[in-house]
């Protein structure tokens, strides 16, 4: 794994489909918190950026799958920036099995910038396109129970 910003999951039951791997719609929904968790570490306060009057919605998702992963793994899920343009830009997700390190999927996810109150598209303030620059490295959030001894 890497240095970037890292977040750990442990998979639940209700999270496995039929055929007793993770089901492959949850993976969206673990983006989704790993991204969370990542903004909130470079950015703090999802309520702060709000109160400025600046939003981010989703325009792509793309997941390409490597291995499964199964109930009770933990995931790691490292975020990077990519890409930042003049309105959007894009993170790279990377997820592994914790314990082997073995890579389970690749994910990139565009988002793009907008008025909070009108949802109108608008330019990244330069203030958050250096933190999204920065990022968050030598960062994990720990949501799966890990011990770090």
């Amino acid at each position: 794994m890497t240095d970037n910003f890292c977040y750990l999951l442990r998979v639940r039951y209700a999270e496995c489909d039929a055929q007793k791997v993770v089901f492959n719609g949850k993976y969206v929904e673990y983006i989704d918190i790993a991204v969370s968790e990542y903004m909130r570490a470079c950015m703090g306060n999802y309520n702060d950026v709000l109160s400025r009057g600046i939003d981010w919605q989703v325009v792509s998702v793309t997941v390409n799958w490597k291995a499964p992963a199964h109930f009770d793994d933990v995931i790691a899920m490292t975020v990077a920036t990519k890409r930042i343009g003049t309105s959007s830009f894009t993170f790279e997700i990377n997820f592994y099995n914790y314990e082997t390190s073995m890579p389970i999927a690749s994910s990139e996810i565009v988002y793009v910038t907008v008025s909070a109150d009108e949802h109108q598209k608008m330019a990244i303030p330069n203030d958050m396109r250096k933190t999204l620059e920065d990022g968050a490295p030598n960062t994990t959030i720990d949501h799966a129970g890990v011990k770090n001894t």
